[in-house]
Order: C-alpha cells, then sequence, then structure tokens
C-alpha cells in the first residue's frame, strides 16, 4: 500500500541559511520516514502563505522564522494557549479538519540549551532586540525567573536603547542574548552595537544565530572572557518539540 505524502517546510524570508531542511532530511532518513519531506518556502511577503497553502494541499506542518513569527497569527485559525502571552509563533499544526493552529517551542528550546549554562553569578538578562525571536526567549527568562530587559533601536518604557549600554550596566546583566539577526549567514561582517569590551568571565553570550557556527558577537563576548553558546542546540530541541506536535 503507497503511503500518504506528507511535506513539512520552513517560512520565512531569505533562508538560504537555515539548517532546518537539513535537520529534518537526515531525520527522515534515519527513520526510514520514506513519504516525508521538508521544503524551504521563501517568501518576500507574508500574504504570498494563501499560495503556498494552495499549492501544497499534503503540508502537514510549518516552521516560521524571522520576519514573519509575529505577521503570521492573523492567518492563523487557532492559537496555543502560550502564544496569547508570548505574540509571536514558529511552529504550525494543521488539524485533522485542515485548520492552522499555532504554537511556539522558542521558549522550550531556549530554556532547554540555556539551564546547563546558568551558573550562581547569571542574575538578570539583556535582550537584544524585540522581534518575535526575543518574545519565545523572553517567556523562557521568565520560567526560568530570570529579571531582563529588552535592548532596542529606540529608548522606550520596556527597552533601554543602543547607547544606554556602557560598563554599568554590563555589570547589572550577566546574560546578554542576541535576538536580532545581525551576524546570520551570509552578513557575517554584522553584529548588534554594544561595548565588547565589558564581556567578562561572569557573563554568558548566547547567540540565537547558529550559522556561522561562532557569529562576530560570540567572537568578541569570548575574546573578553565570557561564556558562549550559538543557538544550534535550541534549535535541535525545538524542531523536536516541532515533531511531537505535527505528529499529535
Amino acid at each position: 500500500m503507497r503511503l500518504i505524502e506528507k511535506k513539512y517546510g520552513l517560512i520565512g524570508k531569505n533562508i538560504a541559511y537555515s539548517f532546518s531542511k537539513g535537520y529534518f532530511t537526515d531525520k527522515f532518513v534515519k527513520n526510514n520516514l520514506t513519504n516525508c519531506s521538508y521544503h524551504n518556502f521563501d517568501i518576500q511577503e507574508i500574504f504570498e502563505l494563501k499560495k503556498i497553502l494552495k499549492k501544497n494541499r499534503n503540508l502537514k506542518g510549518l516552521n516560521v522564522t524571522i520576519p514573519y513569527k509575529e505577521a503570521i497569527i492573523p492567518y492563523l485559525d487557532q492559537l496555543s494557549y502560550d502564544i496569547l502571552e508570548i505574540g509571536a509563533v514558529n511552529v504550525i499544526r494543521f488539524t485533522a479538519k485542515r485548520k492552522l493552529k499555532g504554537y511556539n517551542t522558542d521558549h522550550y528550546g531556549f530554556r532547554k540549551a540555556l539551564q546547563p549554562l546558568l551558573q550562581p553569578h547569571h542574575k538578570k538578562a539583556l535582550i537584544l532586540g524585540t522581534g518575535g525571536a526575543s518574545k519565545g526567549v523572553a517567556f523562557a527568562l521568565k520560567k526560568l525567573d530570570i529579571p531582563f530587559t529588552f535592548v532596542s533601536r529606540v529608548a522606550s518604557k520596556n527597552a533601554l536603547d543602543y547607547e544606554s549600554i556602557d560598563a554599568t550596566v554590563f555589570e547589572e546583566y550577566q546574560i546578554i542574548i542576541n535576538c536580532t539577526p545581525l551576524g546570520t549567514s551570509p552578513k557575517t561582517d554584522e553584529c548588534p552595537s554594544i561595548p565588547y569590551e565589558n564581556f567578562s568571565p561572569q557573563h554568558l553570550a548566547f547567540d540565537l544565530i547558529y550559522n556561522p557556527a561562532e557569529t562576530l558577537f560570540l567572537q568578541k563576548a569570548r575574546e573578553n572572557g565570557a561564556l558562549t553558546e550559538n543557538g544550534l542546540r535550541m534549535l535541535h530541541f525545538q524542531a523536536e518539540k516541532a515533531w511531537k506536535i505535527w505528529n499529535k
């Protein structure tokens, strides 16, 4: 009997850098899932999602990445409970009735990757960026009871601006998390504008980017003694969580 094809994929913009397709393709091969395939759906505007859904009737699940984690919400029929607080989606499951339900596994993946690195002196966190990825990170930090502050290009009631970050801020915040796309391949010569000389062995620098393996952000932090971690383990954790959601 012929198996029904199951198609999965990634929704994003300029996503040639992503490891998700390779990760799931390898998974399907290792587990002899010959009826499963994974595809990159690289779109320039979120409304193009409708064309993808129309052309791919056998879609079972989607991942969502920058810059659509927030913009995709109005296109969904249902949301998991945590989305109401997080406000960003990175996984979509197609229900039995072909309804689109949004989930967030970023917070799970980040928490699982961060926890083994935490030391007693890691008390507070700075989240660089205020986009969809930062929302999952903030949710995870709440679960870990780690106070945090956002950093944005413009200061606000809920965020510092980059010009405000100095040695005093680095003394107060020992965990620095890059949730911006700065440094992602192929633009590997970019990094957030912060005073890297203030990193020390007391600091943990975490970059959600995993391609390249060491971003300029992580390199500069490491050169000043900080413990560093990229987003690859986070990707693996959240991907496995997504797989469980798709196969409920």
